[in-house]
C-alpha cells in the first residue's frame, strides 16, 4: 500500500513541476524563475516559436505603423521585448521612422534580440529591467506595447500602470491578454476580455479595441486621449 501512496505522491509532484514550470512557464514562482527559464530558453526559442512573419507584418507591424504615421520619429517601448518579436516586425515596415527601446527581465532573451536586430544598430536599444517600475519619466513614448506577457508578471496592474504612465497623450498602447483553453493553466492570473476593459477604464483612453489574433490570444488597442489631463485616473490595485 506504501507505494501506491508514494507512486501517486510522485506522479503529483510530477504534474504540479510540469503545470508550474511548462505549461504557466514559472509565472506563479516569481520573477526570478521566470527569467531563468527564458534564459535557458533563449538560444532556441524562435525555433519553437516559429514566427511567421507574413502574418507578423500584417497583425503586429503594419497596423502599429500605421497608427503611428502621424507622428514624427516616434519613440516606442516594447515591454517584454524576448527575442524582439515586435522590434523587428515594426523596423521592417518602410513607413516607420522611429526608435525603439525594447526592454526584458530576461539577459538571455536580450543577448538573442541583440543578435536579431544587429541590423538595426542605430534604431533600438535594449534593457533589462522589469515591468513593474518602468525607469523612465512620464509621458516619454508615443507607443508602448507588451505582448502575451500579461500573464506572466507578478503585478499586473502596476505593470499596466507604469505602461500608461510613460505613455503620452495621444499614444498607442498594445498589449494582449490569453484566450482559448491554455488560459486555464493561468488560474488567479488570467484576464479575460471582460477584465480587461475594467482594468483600463480608469484611464484616459480615447479608444479601446479587443481584436481576435492567435488561437491562444486577443490584442487589445488603446490611443490616450491627446488632451491633458490626470493619467492615473482612480485607478488602485484591488
Amino acid at each position: 500500500m506504501i507505494w501506491i501512496w508514494i507512486g501517486a505522491g510522485a506522479l503529483l509532484i510530477a504534474g504540479l513541476l510540469y503545470w508550474q514550470l511548462i505549461l504557466a512557464e514559472g509565472s506563479y514562482l516569481g520573477p526570478r524563475v521566470v527569467g531563468w527559464i527564458y534564459d535557458r530558453a533563449a538560444r532556441k526559442y524562435d525555433r519553437i516559436a516559429r514566427y511567421n512573419l507574413e502574418f507578423e507584418d500584417e497583425t503586429i507591424g503594419r497596423p502599429l505603423a500605421r497608427r503611428l504615421r502621424e507622428c514624427e520619429n516616434p519613440l516606442v517601448l516594447d515591454v517584454a521585448t524576448g527575442t524582439g518579436r515586435l522590434p523587428l516586425s515594426l523596423l521592417r515596415q518602410e513607413g516607420f521612422t522611429g526608435y525603439i527601446v525594447g526592454l526584458d527581465i530576461s539577459r538571455g532573451m536580450l543577448k538573442k534580440a541583440g543578435v536579431n536586430l544587429s541590423p538595426y544598430p542605430q534604431t533600438i536599444s535594449l534593457l533589462q529591467h522589469d515591468a513593474t517600475t518602468l525607469p523612465f519619466p512620464d509621458a516619454t513614448f508615443d507607443a508602448v506595447t507588451c505582448l502575451e506577457t500579461l500573464e506572466f508578471l507578478p503585478e499586473q496592474l502596476s505593470t499596466i500602470r507604469e505602461m500608461v504612465r510613460v505613455l503620452k497623450p495621444g499614444g498607442i498602447f498594445l498589449t494582449t491578454i490569453r484566450v482559448g483553453v491554455r488560459s486555464l493553466a493561468f488560474p488567479g492570473k488570467r484576464v479575460s476580455r471582460a477584465e480587461i476593459f475594467d482594468i483600463l477604464d480608469p484611464y484616459p483612453f480615447a479608444e479601446l479595441i479587443l481584436t481576435a489574433w492567435e488561437v491562444n490570444y486577443d490584442q487589445v488597442w488603446g490611443r490616450l486621449d491627446s488632451r491633458e489631463r490626470e493619467r492615473q485616473g482612480n485607478h488602485s490595485e484591488n
